[in-house]
């Protein structure tokens, strides 16, 4: 994969390694306040257990991993005839952001994408994130077509 330059800061995108389990956590847990280990151990499991292109990366600066991005590739979901990827997770250490560790992620991740002949990624954020919200503008995100609904499971007439 390439390395990408910005503020003097040498990126290297490369595939998400099972060895990579601690780290992702520990940016996961300085970005949110919470650990979420048993989640990403499934989370790498499923994804790194599908050969051919990757579409789950990490990203070192100066060496160090500094970030990561989890998506997987679905055929057919939701009543769509054509694949679509999703992106699950994507987290850049806090005290890295604004390098451009989350953009070579993105731009790694469409390259192989497209190698995939994927032509959709699609994403969720919450509406309060007004960070998040703001990096996905600036990668080109667009509000979806379709509209995600949700039902408490509680719910009941």
């Amino acid at each position: 994969m390439e390395g990408v330059e910005k503020c003097s800061v040498e990126i290297v995108v490369r595939g998400l390694l099972p060895a990579d389990l601690d780290a992702v956590v520990a940016i996961d847990a300085k970005s949110t306040g919470r650990r979420r280990e048993e989640y990403f151990r499934i989370k790498l499991q499923q994804n790194l257990a599908e050969t051919g292109i990757k579409v789950s990366l990490a990203a070192e600066a100066d060496g160090l991993f500094r970030g990561f991005l989890l998506a997987q590739v679905y055929y057919g979901e939701f009543g769509t005839m054509e694949p679509v990827a999703v992106l699950d997770t994507l987290g850049v250490h806090p005290d890295t952001r604004g390098l451009g560790i989350g953009h070579a992620l993105m731009e790694q991740l469409l390259i192989n994408l497209a190698g995939l002949g994927v032509p959709t990624l699609r994403t969720e954020v919450a509406w309060e994130d007004t960070q998040l919200l703001g990096f996905f503008h600036r990668e080109r995100f667009r509000p979806a077509a379709r509209l995600c609904l949700e039902l408490p499971v509680t719910h009941r007439p």
